[in-house]
């Protein structure tokens, strides 16, 4: 599945502004994890157990830990788990992740249910068979009164992306297929509108409590406008930032970001 970037020189940020891919992302995770340690047991110390579906090699995982929280990071990938182990190790926090093999699918044949304080889901319903039970498991693994952060891609930025390329038939065919498609040639499987994922997370037992638009103008930016101006960059991420939690822009979002509780 498509990973942000890593960070030159392998050093994880505590609060990754480089990337326009998690900025927004971070900003609210980290607000979350926040909010969550206060209404957390004392017991626990500050410390919050967070599961990491499809974490890959580590890039919203390691920065997780880097706050003091226990990271467990289930991922198909053999390969991003040995770069998740070697990037952990780099930022002085392999005590605090554990990489294990799996899938959303046989998630409880790797992880327990009911264990972990906050569950990332990102990047994943796009890539699984069946996304409402990839999403249940997700929640399953939830105590009860966990959070849920939930990234997938978004249906509006790819039909946007695909008629500003100029390819007309590919934009149209995205708007009615299912699946939200451009075509055979379409390297992600499925795509989502803000209804259609509130929807999935409300019928898995949730309550929505944000909803964000991630992307909304950084993958539609020439590279070469933030490339050569340093602050063009700066202001492109507080652009960002004001846009993500707008309706209005959710509908042209190359991602979708929604933060979820149990009632």
């Amino acid at each position: 599945m498509p990973e942000p970037s890593p960070n030159p020189g392998g050093e994880i940020p505590l609060r990754p502004r480089a990337s326009l891919r998690t900025a927004v992302v971070w900003e609210v995770l980290e607000d979350a994890l926040d909010r969550r340690v206060k209404t957390a047991d004392p017991a626990a110390g500050g410390v919050l157990d967070v599961l990491d579906t499809g974490g890959g090699t580590g890039n919203f995982a390691v920065p997780v830990a880097r706050l003091g929280h226990r990271v467990t990071v289930v991922d198909p990938s053999p390969n991003a788990l040995f770069a998740l182990e070697r990037r952990a190790a780099e930022a002085g926090v392999a005590d605090r992740v554990r990489g294990v093999q799996g899938d959303a699918h046989g998630l409880f044949e790797v992880v327990r249910p009911a264990g972990y304080d906050v569950v990332l889901c990102h990047g994943v319903l796009e890539y699984v068979d069946d996304p409402a039970e990839g999403l249940r498991n997700a929640v399953a693994a939830l105590r009860p009164a966990g959070t849920l952060s939930l990234l997938a891609a978004g249906l509006g930025g790819a039909v946007l992306s695909r008629a500003l390329a100029g390819h007309f038939s590919e934009a149209r065919h995205a708007l009615t297929d299912p699946a939200g498609r451009w075509g055979e040639g379409d390297p992600i499987p499925h795509r989502f509108t803000a209804d259609q994922l509130t929807e999935l997370v409300t019928a898995a037992g949730l309550e929505v409590g944000a909803v964000h638009g991630v992307r909304v103008f950084s993958d539609l930016v020439p590279g070469v406008l933030v490339d050569t101006e340093p602050s063009a960059l700066e202001a492109l991420l507080q652009l960002e930032s004001a846009a993500a939690e707008l309706p209005a822009f959710h509908s042209i979002a190359t991602q979708l970001h929604v933060l979820a509780e149990r009632g």
